[in-house]
C-alpha cells in the first residue's frame, strides 16, 4: 500500500514540473521574416537545429553542435561555420541534397548547411554557409561570373585544384537525369566531368511540365523544404535538388553554395519531393522527384542560388517525331517525344543534342547499318525561322550517326546562341527524323562534259556518276548554262558536297566577332544540305565572305579599298576564285566528295 502510494505521489510531482524544464521541441521554420543571429555571436558549443528533408515533403529537425568558425574558408572575409550534426543525419551522413538545410540557434537563422567533411568520415561533419554571404545575392546582378560550369569550360570546383581535395568541399547537387539511359550519360560524361559535376541516373524524376507556376506558389518553399532546378522536363528530365534556407514570402535563398556559378540566369523553379535518403559514408544521397513548378531562379552565385516565386521562366518547347521504315519507306513503327529545355546560350546546345541523342538510343529500332534523315525548323520569335535538313548515315565516321546527328544539331544551335551581340528569341524546336534500314552514302566519283570547248550562253550538258556504298554507281545528268557575259578562257565546272561550298562562308561567320541573331539565322538558311549535290560554274575572280553576306567576282581595286581600315574583329575571308552555284541534284543519300571538270570558253 505505501508503494502505491508513493509512486501517485511521484506521478503528481512530475506534472507539476515547470514546461521550461523538459526540452521544448522545435517548432519548423515558416516562411516570412526571421530574426538573423550574426556570424560574430556564433560561438563554439552552441546548440542549434537544423532542418532538411529525409523523406517526403515535410522537413525534420536535426541537432547540431557548433565546432567553430573556419576563417576565410569561402573567401576572403569570408569565414564557415563547422557544425556536427546529430540525429537522423549521424547515421545518413551529410548527404547530397541537403545543400541549403537552415540552421537555427535559439530561432535565430545562422545559415545554411552547405560543404561536407570528405568521402569516409565516420561523423556527420558539415560547413555552414553564414546567412549574411547568402542575403548579399543580389537579384538584379547581372555581372557573369568568370568560374561559370558550362559546357566548353573546364574549370576548378568543388574544392579540387591541382589534383588536391580539400577536407571540406560543397556538397554536390548531383544533376539527376530521368528518361535518360546509361549510355546517353556515358556518352556525354566528358561534357560534364570537364565541368566537374556529377551525373546521377534514376536517384529521382521530373514530373513538372512547362514552367508556368501552379496555384498556390505563394505558400510554397518553405526553409528546410526540398527544391529544384529543372533543366529538361516532360518525356525526359533534368534537374537538380537542395533545400531551402531562407523565403521571406517572394524571394527564395537556397544551397549556400553555387548551382553552376552562373550568374543571372532564368531557371524553372521547383517543390521536390524526397522519396528516401541514401545513408552512406561513402556518398550519401536524396532521391527525389521534382513535382510543380512555383517559380523562376534568378541568380546562381558563390555563396548560393536566389528564386523569385510565382515567376516563370521561359523554356524551349521541342517536338521530336521519329519514324522507323523499311526499305520501301513504308511506316513499321513512330513515336512522339515532347520535352522543354531551359534556355541559356551554352546550356541550351548542349541539352539539344543530349536529348536528340537519347530518343535515338532509345529506340528499339536503333541499329548500326542505318541512316538518319532529319527535317526540322527551329521557330524565332522575328521575322525568319531557321530550316534544318541533314542525312546521317554509318560510314567511316570516328563517331556513330546518332552522335554525327546530334552533333550537327549542337553545332547550328552554338552559333546561334554563341553570337557576341543579342540572345536569341526561340518559340519552339520542331524534328522529324526517319530511321532507314540501310547505310546511304554515295561519293563522287566521276564527272564529264559533253564538249570543253564552249561559247558564251551555250547549254552545256555534265554527267557525274556517284559511287554507293555496297551499290552500282549512279549516273545523273543535268544541263549548265553557260552565261552570256562569261569572259574567254580557262574555267572550271566544279561537282561537289554541301561541305565543300559552305567551308569558306563558315569560316567568315567565325572569324567576325560581331555576328548578330538576324545574321546568325541568315547564314544557317545559307548553307546547303548533305543530300544534294551541286553543280557551280567557277571563275578566276575573288570572292568576298563578310558577315552574311558572299560578294562574288570582286575587282581587285575593289577589293582592297573595302579591306583598308577593317577592324581586325570584323573580319573579310577572300578567295581566289568565284563559285556560282547553278543547279543541285537531290539525292536521298549522304553526299560527298568533289570532282573538277576543266571548260575553255571561246
Amino acid at each position: 500500500m505505501n508503494i502505491r502510494i508513493a509512486a501517485v505521489l511521484m506521478g503528481i510531482a512530475a506534472s507539476a514540473l515547470p514546461a521550461s524544464a523538459a526540452e521544448t521541441p522545435p517548432v519548423r521554420p515558416k516562411s516570412g521574416p526571421v530574426e538573423i543571429m550574426p556570424l560574430g555571436e556564433v560561438k563554439q558549443g552552441m546548440r542549434g537545429t537544423a532542418w532538411t528533408v529525409f523523406q517526403g515533403k515535410e522537413p525534420e529537425p536535426v541537432p547540431v553542435e557548433i565546432i567553430g568558425i573556419s576563417k576565410n574558408m569561402w573567401g576572403p572575409k569570408q569565414d564557415i561555420i563547422l557544425g556536427k550534426m546529430g540525429g537522423k543525419a549521424a547515421r545518413t551522413n551529410v548527404a547530397k541534397g541537403m545543400s541549403g538545410s537552415p540552421v537555427y540557434i535559439n530561432g535565430k537563422l545562422i545559415g545554411a548547411v552547405s560543404l561536407g567533411l570528405s568521402q569516409f568520415s565516420p561523423d556527420a561533419i558539415c560547413g555552414i554557409t553564414p546567412i549574411e554571404l547568402m542575403l548579399e545575392i543580389n537579384g538584379s546582378d547581372q555581372s557573369h561570373p568568370a568560374a561559370a560550369r558550362a559546357p566548353g569550360k573546364a574549370v576548378a570546383l568543388n574544392g579540387q585544384a591541382d589534383g588536391v581535395l580539400e577536407s571540406l568541399v560543397p556538397i554536390d547537387s548531383p544533376l539527376v537525369f530521368s528518361g535518360i539511359n546509361g549510355d546517353t550519360l556515358r556518352d556525354f560524361s566528358s561534357v560534364f566531368q570537364q565541368m566537374g559535376l556529377r551525373t546521377v541516373q534514376g536517384s529521382g524524376g521530373v514530373l513538372t511540365h512547362g514552367s508556368k507556376p501552379v496555384a498556390g506558389w505563394e505558400h510554397a518553399l518553405n526553409p528546410g523544404e526540398s527544391v529544384a532546378t529543372v533543366l529538361v522536363d516532360g518525356d525526359m528530365g533534368i534537374s537538380a535538388f537542395g533545400t531551402v534556407t531562407y523565403n521571406d514570402g517572394k524571394r527564395v535563398l537556397a544551397f549556400g553554395h553555387p548551382l553552376f556559378n552562373l550568374g543571372p540566369v532564368d531557371m524553372p523553379l521547383a517543390k521536390s519531393e524526397v522519396v528516401l535518403t541514401l545513408a552512406s559514408q561513402f556518398q550519401p544521397s536524396k532521391m527525389a522527384n521534382a513535382t510543380e513548378i512555383v517559380g523562376a531562379l534568378r541568380q546562381d552565385r558563390h555563396s548560393g542560388i536566389m528564386g523569385e516565386l510565382g515567376a516563370t521562366a521561359p523554356m524551349i518547347p521541342v517536338t521530336l517525331n521519329v519514324r522507323s521504315l523499311d526499305a520501301k519507306e513504308a511506316v513499321l513503327s513512330q513515336k512522339s517525344f515532347h520535352f522543354n529545355v531551359f534556355v541559356h546560350q551554352k546550356w541550351t546546345p548542349t541539352l539539344m543534342m543530349l536529348t536528340l541523342y537519347n530518343s535515338i538510343s532509345n529506340l528499339n529500332d536503333f541499329a548500326d547499318e542505318a541512316t538518319y534523315r532529319l527535317n526540322g525548323k527551329v521557330e524565332m520569335n522575328g521575322p525568319h525561322n531557321i530550316g534544318l535538313a541533314t542525312m546521317q548515315a554509318t560510314g567511316d565516321m570516328p563517331m556513330p550517326a546518332p552522335m554525327a546527328l546530334a552533333v550537327w544539331l549542337g553545332d547550328k544551335l552554338n552559333r546561334l546562341y554563341l553570337n557576341n551581340v543579342n540572345t536569341p528569341d526561340v518559340k519552339g524546336v520542331t524534328l522529324s527524323l526517319d530511321l532507314l534500314p540501310e547505310r546511304r552514302v554515295a561519293a563522287i566519283e566521276t564527272g564529264w562534259v559533253s564538249n570543253t570547248d564552249v561559247q558564251a550562253g551555250d547549254d552545256l550538258a555534265v554527267k557525274v556518276s556517284l559511287r554507293p556504298y555496297r551499290g552500282e554507281p549512279m549516273l545523273r545528268e543535268v544541263t549548265v548554262k553557260i552565261p552570256a557575259g562569261l569572259a574567254k578562257g580557262e574555267h572550271r565546272i566544279l561537282l561537289s558536297d554541301a561541305d565543300t561550298l559552305n567551308r569558306m562562308q563558315n569560316a567568315a561567320s567565325f572569324m567576325n566577332r560581331f555576328i548578330d541573331v538576324p545574321q546568325a539565322v541568315s547564314l544557317l538558311n545559307q548553307e546547303r544540305t548533305n543530300n544534294r549535290l551541286y553543280v557551280s560554274l567557277v571563275k578566276a575572280s575573288p570572292t568576298a565572305y563578310y558577315e552574311d553576306k558572299t560578294m562574288p567576282n570582286m575587282p581587285s581595286s575593289v577589293l582592297n579599298v573595302i579591306q583598308a581600315g577593317r577592324a581586325s574583329s570584323r573580319a573579310m575571308v577572300t578567295t581566289p576564285e568565284t563559285a556560282s552555284e547553278q543547279t543541285s541534284i537531290p539525292f536521298d543519300y549522304v553526299v560527298t566528295g568533289s570532282y573538277s571538270l576543266r571548260i575553255h570558253v571561246k
